[in-house]
């Protein structure tokens, strides 16, 4: 019995043991199935992913820079032009592999070319964790340049010494130049470039490749409104390198597309000779004591299309080439310096004064009110028991609104403001629905939003109305309640008036209003554009400075026309009126002072002065115009702040640009026979530019 317990128990333990192996067999099977199936799919599915990993392991990319276009006047001449010059690039990935990280190399380069070691080593650093600016914020494999500017000699010995300069290379690349012709300036309109933010490359999807083609954007003016364009496309190269990261030789490459050329309806000479004028009538006005340090004019034409943009005070545009100081870029932005960088064209708002009182004629002719009719122009009338003061204390009599508008008479329009004002609210208490009928008559002229111009940065200006009233108030009522006392200063009496009841539209506002004073604002360019809505006959166009867009090899890309947004709501009949009372004001008006012995037989210029006066400081004077009076083609407005009266300052700097223009006065033509050119000048693939026949350089 023992014995057979005793084979009974091998026979289990022999079974236990087979079971165990088999299990172990199939788990060894399993485990095997797996691997296999895992090496498959790497093999087999995966295959050609790993196989370009392991490649791009061997592999570099280098960005080639492409020629960003230029951007030229109406005649083909270069505002920015894209040349040629030396530039010395430093390849870091040579340098590294010297024991003292070419170091030694850094100091002779810096000797040949005249500046601080410490510059270029702060150049060819790495962007990296901890490590400030200056520093290469592109790739390691991309070579680095130190100088744009390197005189041929430098140059020259860098190429013939490679031995002592190993990894330094000195090539013919693109940069950016401002030849400044004719004298034109144009800063503000042209805009810069400044290298891409690490934002603008996520948002632009831009490489970065450390010259002035690709990653050197617009951040301003044409540059930036029109960056896409002229910026081109870059090229690549793909190299090859090995395990210590040194190249090895090209893989392949793609050539860069350059960029297009935009052709601007300004031109230079009208640009140049509206800068001057408006520093010279600037510096007049100082002279005279004022104390102005500012301004713009705008030359437009009739159909939206602008001419010129000056701007004072401004600056040379090379300053941003090849890096900017802080000191320059501090006083480019600063106050103290008048802050050089702002298009007042497009951001200066300024009060319009007289010259807002062509809506205020609109407004009354369609609230019907017989244009010629009497209206008494006193030296001052009292409404709301507050006296509102003409320009001369002298009674002028009883006149018409055209005799108004050659006379500049405020005390006729702030009667008409307030006899608008009592039928929109007899009672001078709120209502649902108000009228408004000047307000709404000079948004209809495209105050109070932007123009559209194709340019990155505009204000919308401000007509002041009910609403705009209740939001003001609504976003100053805390500071007023804080600080006003009804028994304090005057100032601190106001303030808490307007903490009481500053939502309510009263008739001084209307009052004000009408003759462009009060919170009215305006930039230059709105204004110039009313006065070409005028002249046309009440088409409203969205300004353009960009004509055309033309190819490297000289295909125009895309013309680039004005839209038209909309007509000012007002009859034919009333617009002729009025350009007929700014044809007097020339000759018998505000202006006549101003164009005494003007040749208004050759051309015959209409416009209209404005003397904006401001609380605590100096007017603003201001003129705008048009012309010829029988066929207007262009419009010239001018507005300088604290400078005195629109006929002593403005009205002249605005003759002297019709000077330029037509060729008047001692003047030499910008425009033969007035006429802009009908043709585009013709840019042939080499990058020659031929103008349109009869203008300067043309056939």
């Amino acid at each position: 019995m023992a014995a057979g317990r005793k084979a009974d128990g091998r026979l289990s333990v022999i079974v236990a043991s087979r079971r165990r192996v088999v299990v172990l067999y199939v788990l060894v099977a399993a485990l095997l199935l797996v691997l296999g199936g895992r090496v498959w799919y790497i093999q087999v599915m995966s295959g050609a992913a790993y196989t370009k990993l392991a490649a791009n392991n061997q592999t570099r990319s280098v960005i080639i820079p492409s020629v960003r276009g230029q951007i030229l006047d109406d005649l083909g001449r270069p505002l920015v032009r894209n040349r040629t010059s030396l530039v010395v690039s430093v390849e870091p990935t040579v340098l590294a592999t010297f024991s003292d990280g070419g170091a030694a190399v850094l100091k002779r380069l810096a000797g040949v070319l005249g500046v601080p070691l410490r510059r270029i080593q702060e150049q060819t650093r790495m962007c990296t964790n901890g490590v400030p600016q200056p520093c290469w914020p592109g790739s390691p494999y991309q070579p680095i340049p130190v100088d744009q500017h390197v005189p041929d000699r430098a140059a020259l010995q860098i190429m013939e010494n490679q031995r002592e300069f190993p990894g330094v290379s000195a090539q013919v690349q693109p940069v950016v130049n401002y030849p400044g012709v004719d004298g034109v300036n144009a800063a503000q309109v042209l805009g810069y470039l400044q290298p891409i933010t690490p934002q603008e490359m996520q948002t632009r999807h831009l490489p970065v490749t450390g010259f002035s083609g690709v990653d050197l954007v617009g951040q301003a003016g044409l540059e930036e409104q029109y960056d896409a364009q002229l910026r081109g496309a870059p090229g690549s190269r793909v190299v090859s390198v090995n395990a210590a990261g040194d190249v090895t030789g090209t893989v392949s490459q793609t050539a860069p597309r350059a960029g297009d050329d935009l052709v601007t309806s300004i031109d230079a000479r009208i640009q140049a000779g509206a800068e001057q004028a408006l520093a010279q009538a600037i510096a007049k006005a100082r002279a005279a004591g004022n104390d102005t340090n500012s301004g713009s004019a705008v030359v437009m034409t009739t159909t939206g299309r602008v001419i010129a943009m000056a701007n004072y005070p401004t600056y040379n545009p090379s300053v941003w080439v090849g890096g900017i100081s802080q000191r320059e870029f501090d006083r480019l932005f600063g106050q103290a310096g008048g802050e050089p960088i702002l298009d007042r064209a497009t951001q200066g708002q300024y009060a319009p004064g007289s010259t807002w009182k062509i809506t205020s004629t609109a407004a009354a002719v369609k609230a019907g009110y017989d244009p010629n009719a009497s209206y008494s122009c006193p030296g001052a009338v009292t409404i709301a028991d507050r006296t509102f003061n003409n320009w001369t204390t002298a009674s002028l009599g009883d006149m018409t609104l055209h005799q108004a508008l050659v006379m500049s008479c405020d005390t006729v329009f702030y009667q008409l403001a307030y006899q608008m004002w009592l039928k929109d609210d007899p009672n001078g208490s709120p209502v649902a629905r108000p009228a408004d009928p000047m307000q709404k008559m000079q948004l209809g002229w495209g105050f109070g939003r932007p123009t559209g111009v194709d340019l990155p940065e505009e204000n919308p200006g401000v007509v002041p109305d009910r609403a705009w009233k209740l939001q003001y108030w609504q976003a100053t009522r805390r500071y007023d309640c804080r600080y006003g006392n009804a028994n304090g200063s005057y100032l601190q009496q106001i303030e808490a008036e307007d903490c009481r009841s500053g939502y309510v539209w009263l008739p001084g506002d209307a009052v004000n209003a009408a003759i462009g004073q009060g919170d009215v604002l305006v930039t230059p360019l709105q204004l110039a554009r009313a006065y070409a809505a005028l002249a046309n006959g009440g088409t409203l166009y969205s300004p353009r400075i960009g004509d055309a867009l033309v190819s490297p090899d000289g295909r125009v890309d895309q013309r680039i026309t004005p839209p038209a947004t909309g007509r000012v709501p007002v009859a034919r009949s009333t617009l002729a009126y009025i350009r007929a009372a700014l044809a007097d004001v020339t000759t018998q008006g505000t202006a006549a002072g101003s164009f005494a012995g003007f040749p208004l037989s050759k051309v015959f210029v209409a416009g209209k002065t404005g003397t904006a006066e401001v609380a605590g400081g100096q007017a603003t004077s201001v003129y705008a115009s048009f012309g010829p009076l029988g066929n207007p083609k262009y419009v010239v407005a001018v507005m300088i702040p604290k400078s005195g009266e629109g006929a002593d300052v403005s009205a002249p700097c605005a003759r002297q640009i019709w000077d330029g223009i037509y060729g008047l006065e001692g003047h030499r033509a910008a425009y033969p026979n007035g006429k802009r050119p009908p043709v585009l000048p013709v840019i042939q693939g080499n990058g020659a530019i031929t103008p349109p026949p009869g203008y300067p350089g043309g056939s």
